[in-house]
């Protein structure tokens, strides 16, 4: 048999991939992914305490794009979900994003409009331009006194390297409000899948034209499938056999466990910014699913340059590296380059489901 596409990755740029090759264009696809399970980073199982859990950290949905809720709609069914954090910081928790509520009680204030709020951030922040890094973005909205407190020691044990040598759409994504909305996220959509991520996939990928191998290195089997084009997620510098050296990735651990109370958070992460504690945040995943259960499970988060590769790290160095293997890519006419780490990008899930279906509707 000659498969029409192979593609190695089954997490969201691969599986998206998969099921648009599949179902519009009648084509037959082999995936091809290197762990024992689908949904890549979004993998979602229970644990032996029966508590749905997300394997590789929390992943919350978002979205602004009409078009990809929908797309995913076809798949899953809904839970509204609008996550909160908390920031410790010196024995306190404080809401994050930074908004009102934060100011009043970390300068023990009382502001009660947008406009005191205003003032205030306008009396800390410094005048930063160009806004070129990650400390030049926060500064510049709020100054270097917020900064230091709830960005700068957990953005480092973050991605291991100070805010200032980072591209500042790592901290940019994060908003400041002037108002005490304590939502994370400001998005239209903002739900999780009812039944979880790998159920979602296991819809994406039912598909006659589908076929899906596990455990499998892709190398592995070049020499024995045949197929007319390669769709490749996994990361750049590894195709490469990293034959220009290594693309940095940072690295996630991960430490569950299950406390016998219905829940043990008063949100669903809390951020641990100061440096006197290694790992950089706690999940309680009760809060994200909406499983009801008498015992919970968390997960602490250490961030490491060993591991599975889960972020590019977005600097003016890496970035010169990356664009030296993309000039190699735009030579391979019969393999397409999609995802986080086959275009070194930092996409949210959304995000990447927007580009895979760009690039299917461009490039396939």
């Amino acid at each position: 048999m000659i498969y029409d596409f192979l593609i190695i990755g089954a997490g969201f740029s691969g599986a998206v991939m998969a099921e648009r090759i599949a179902s519009q264009l009648d084509k037959k696809v082999l995936i091809v992914e290197k762990r024992n399970h689908i949904a890549g980073n979004a993998y979602d199982e229970y644990d032996e305490y029966g508590i749905l859990i997300h394997r590789y950290g929390p992943h919350i949905f978002h979205t602004n794009s009409k078009d990809v809720f929908e797309y995913l709609s076809h798949f899953t069914e809904w839970r509204f979900y609008e996550h909160k954090v908390l920031a410790f910081h010196n024995n306190i928790y404080y809401p994050i994003p930074i908004n009102r509520l934060t100011i009043n009680k970390l300068y023990n204030l009382n502001l009660k409009s947008e406009d005191e709020v205003e003032k205030f951030f306008e009396s800390k922040k410094e005048n930063r331009f160009p806004i070129l890094t990650s400390e030049d973005i926060v500064v510049n909205q709020v100054g270097y006194e917020l900064f230091e407190k709830f960005y700068k020691n957990y953005t480092k044990k973050q991605w291991g390297i100070e805010p200032k040598e980072l591209s500042p759409l790592v901290c940019g994504r994060v908003p400041t409000r002037t108002n005490d909305d304590c939502r994370y996220f400001s998005d239209k959509y903002q739900f999780m899948p009812k039944d979880g991520y790998t159920k979602m996939f296991e819809k994406i990928l039912k598909h006659k034209n589908i076929e899906v191998i596990l455990n499998t290195d892709y190398k592995s089997i070049l020499d024995s499938v045949k197929f007319n084009k390669m769709i490749y997620t996994g990361p750049m510098d590894e195709f490469f056999d990293y034959s220009f050296g290594k693309l940095p990735y940072r690295s996630l651990l991960f430490e569950f466990e299950n406390h016998d109370t219905e829940f043990l958070q008063s949100s669903g992460n809390l951020n641990y910014s100061d440096l006197s504690v290694d790992f950089t945040r706690v999940t309680e995943y009760k809060y994200l699913t909406g499983q009801i259960a008498s015992s919970t499970t968390v997960s602490k988060e250490f961030s490491t340059s060993e591991g599975d590769p889960f972020y590019p790290i977005p600097t003016e160095e890496n970035k010169k590296l990356y664009r030296i293997y993309k000039n190699e890519t735009d030579k391979l006419k019969s393999i397409i380059f999609c995802g986080r780490l086959a275009e070194y990008q930092y996409f949210n899930m959304d995000q990447v489901v927007a580009n895979t279906l760009k690039i299917f509707r461009n490039k396939i």
